[in-house]
């Protein structure tokens, strides 16, 4: 987006779409199709209205941001957008906001993030359930460069597609980073490769999603998060001595330091608050039922170059419940039988192997593998 003034809106009633439902993208782009001829802004848009799809009952608390794991989610990564993408190239601002607002009843389609959102609202639920008045939970912040205007339209896709998400930040062009830091975020989620390593430059766990062309089905009760090691949870300390002096040297230099623990990687904290939710339910005797399991998938092989990997995480105090050590096999075959909501990893390569093999995967910018790395091919939105 570019730099706009912000205005405030009033908002009277929200009325939402009830006769689309989110996996009937055929109708969703029936009453969305924009062609090059016919772009579709002068059309008097379908009004369709009805009830609110959500209501906050009673009793239902936010948390405090201290408090609380805070995932922070783009616009158009948690929604499909790219419709809206192009009226803005095309047309500019003006018919941007104007195409928004004619069709503000018309719910997005989700996007790569939304089943990753799912699935903390409902670990969510059974945090709620077992801790009535706890505030440790994940509350998920939707960050957007989108004019307030467009809010109206955000929020009724919101309550359609039954998302409990109440703190937004529309920021009219201007970059969310500030506002991160502010709501103390654990993760934020975005298309925006950029403001991704602004947010690691500011020491914020951040990672920039790709759309696969295909979508692997993933479950609905239990949160599934992968990650790469070296570079991801841990520094890209021993990932340098590879790149500088290849594969015989890597080995050697963690077989002398396998006893030095490894330094941290960017998204060692959110692992940490992974974690700590997870051992509120085996508190609870739920540790073969707990909604949260990660795994670690990486290249490194186990007798080489694991027991390093391992006691660092050890020493951290932090659990894995699954560790795959590939010895440089590829990770798409195992990220498709692990079927994980999101998956972390600093290689492009690895981030294309996923997505190919329709795993939603999250490109983390940190570390010497950025001099390396590649773009992802035509089949994956950038």
């Amino acid at each position: 987006m570019v730099k706009m003034s912000v205005e405030a809106v009033k908002v009277k009633e929200l009325q939402i779409c009830t006769s689309f439902n989110g996996d009937q993208r055929d109708s969703w782009e029936a009453n969305q199709e924009i062609t090059e001829e016919d772009p579709g802004l002068t059309a008097k848009p379908k009004q369709i209205t009805g009830r609110r799809a959500r209501k906050v009952e009673g009793g239902v608390f936010f948390p405090k941001p201290e408090n609380a794991v805070t995932i922070a989610v783009s616009t158009r990564v948690l929604f499909r957008t790219e419709r809206e993408e192009k009226v803005f190239q095309q047309h500019g601002v003006e018919e941007y906001l104007r195409y928004q607002i004619e069709h503000e009843n018309e719910p997005f389609a989700p996007g790569p993030a939304f089943p990753f959102v799912k699935a903390l609202e409902a670990v969510n639920a059974r945090l709620r359930e077992l801790y009535p008045q706890s505030e440790e939970l994940f509350d998920i912040v939707l960050v957007t460069y989108n004019h307030a205007h467009v809010g109206i339209r955000l929020i009724n896709t919101i309550n359609h597609h039954n998302l409990f998400i109440e703190r937004f930040c529309m920021t009219g062009g201007s970059s969310p980073i500030g506002y991160l830091k502010a709501w103390q975020t654990n993760l934020y989620l975005s298309a925006d490769a950029e403001k991704v390593r602004e947010a690691l430059a500011e020491g914020i766990a951040a990672a920039t999603m790709f759309t696969p062309e295909k979508r692997t089905e993933v479950s609905e009760s239990q949160l599934r998060v992968a990650f790469d090691g070296d570079a991801v949870l841990f520094s890209d300390e021993s990932e340098r001595i590879f790149k500088a002096h290849g594969l015989d040297k890597f080995f050697e230099h963690e077989r002398e330091n396998e006893d030095t623990l490894l330094d941290h990687g960017p998204l060692k904290g959110f692992l940490e608050a992974l974690g700590k939710l997870q051992k509120k339910f085996y508190a609870k005797g739920q540790r073969l039922d707990c909604p949260i399991r990660t795994f670690l998938v990486t290249a490194r092989s186990a007798a080489s170059s694991g027991i390093r990997a391992l006691r660092t995480l050890r020493a951290w105090g932090l659990e894995i419940d699954e560790a795959l050590f590939l010895a440089g096999a590829p990770k798409g075959p195992m990220l498709e039988k692990i079927r994980p909501h999101i998956y972390f990893d600093d290689q492009m390569f690895h981030v294309e192997g996923a997505a190919e093999m329709g795993t939603i995967a999250a490109h983390v910018p940190y570390g010497i593998a950025q001099k390396h790395n590649t773009r992802l091919n035509s089949g994956v939105r950038k």
